[in-house]
């Protein structure tokens, strides 16, 4: 790991956590290509005029939301001298501009994230064509990534029919759609454990931004952050714990307490979390230029599953497998449905498999 920059070691904390960057208190770029990695895993090019005046407007309602808002003054510098990129260094670095340059990116990502979901919403597309853009994309940097050296071993990809997500609803407490992370689901196999945290850190520069993972919805109970740190350089692991957002996590496990589902079996291990992947609108829709002033970035939800090859082999044995966990499901669907009919007999009821539209490479 020793290519492995702080601010890597921060962006894998939040994948394999699932917290909130609202609640960070600083970044950790060092220089310009940090950020403009950053950047562009966020889908702006820095040497775009286009791209760089819309951070720009970001800004400037930022600016505006928290004056109306709160009756704040907003230091000059922050507010609109600096170009918008150098936020992300203010952010870094020590200094009285760093508080106010990250409250104004967090406004900033909200401010981003609502339009390109708006502009979503607006554009004669079909979900169908948004999917197939992500898995597109996500594709071509697994195969990027595969060319540089890393032992992709298995990638999969896959969208849940709506039978399946029907038999979801029924079964969850909840019965909102837009609860539904794994609509569009992606499934990447290691060979070692050791190759997860190369994965991570390559994901998170290349196509994953750590700003747009879901908060709450990140499933750990496979590679603890403390073990990350403690494989990680000296000098970036004692960083790394003193940048910590959280003061009161003295317990470095508690990603491995994830969300309860409660049809998973005791033994399930894997890395799943959810991100909002920005996609460019021409990527959907060449030559359209977008409507109104929402940007260039639409928002897809996806899923990510990560694991080594032996802890996958142990998840497709007994308990944990895949049609265990289907007959739990749907278990408890035919007890939602039919508890109380007055027949008191569902061994007839039949357990459809969960086919899904999937790819493999």
């Amino acid at each position: 790991m020793a290519d492995v920059d702080l601010d890597d070691l921060e962006a894998v904390r939040l994948l394999l956590r699932g917290r909130s960057v609202i609640d960070w208190h600083r970044l950790a770029f060092a220089d310009y290509a940090e950020v403009d990695r950053f950047l562009r895993v966020n889908e702006f090019d820095p040497d775009s005029l286009d791209d760089m005046g819309r951070l720009d407007e970001l800004r400037a309602e930022a600016v505006d939301y928290l004056s109306a808002n709160f009756n704040v003054t907003i230091p000059y510098e922050v507010a609109e001298q600096v170009p918008p990129r150098d936020l992300l260094l203010l952010a870094s670095r020590s200094g009285p501009q760093r508080r106010w340059a990250c409250v104004v990116l967090k406004v900033m990502h909200i401010v981003h994230h609502l339009a390109g979901r708006a502009l979503m919403v607006s554009l004669p597309i079909s979900d169908d064509a948004f999917f197939r853009a992500t898995e597109l994309k996500v594709m071509q940097v697994v195969e990027e990534l595969r060319a540089a050296g890393h032992p992709i071993e298995e990638f999969q990809w896959s969208r849940k029919p709506r039978d399946s997500l029907i038999t979801k609803l029924l079964a969850k407490r909840s019965t909102l759609a837009a609860q539904i992370y794994d609509k569009l689901r992606f499934r990447i196999m290691v060979p070692r454990y050791q190759d997860l945290v190369p994965l991570l850190v390559a994901l998170s520069r290349q196509l994953i931004p750590f700003n747009y993972v879901v908060p709450g919805a990140t499933v750990n109970k496979l590679l603890p952050f403390d073990r990350v740190l403690r494989n990680s350089n000296g000098q970036l692991a004692r960083v790394a714990q003193e940048l910590q957002d959280e003061p009161e996590d003295v317990d470095q496990d508690e990603e491995l307490q994830p969300p309860i589902n409660e049809f998973s079996a005791a033994g399930y291990r894997i890395i799943n979390f959810v991100a909002d992947l920005p996609i460019r609108v021409e990527a959907v829709m060449p030559g359209a230029p977008p409507p109104g002033n929402l940007g260039h970035v639409v928002f897809v939800m996806t899923e990510f599953q990560l694991a080594d090859r032996a802890t996958t082999l142990a998840n497709e044995e007994g308990e944990s497998n895949h049609r265990a966990y289907k007959e739990r499901q749907h278990a408890r669907v035919a007890e939602r449905l039919f508890a109380g009919d007055g027949d008191g007999d569902d061994d007839d009821l039949e357990e459809p498999d969960d086919e899904r539209s999937s790819g493999s490479a």
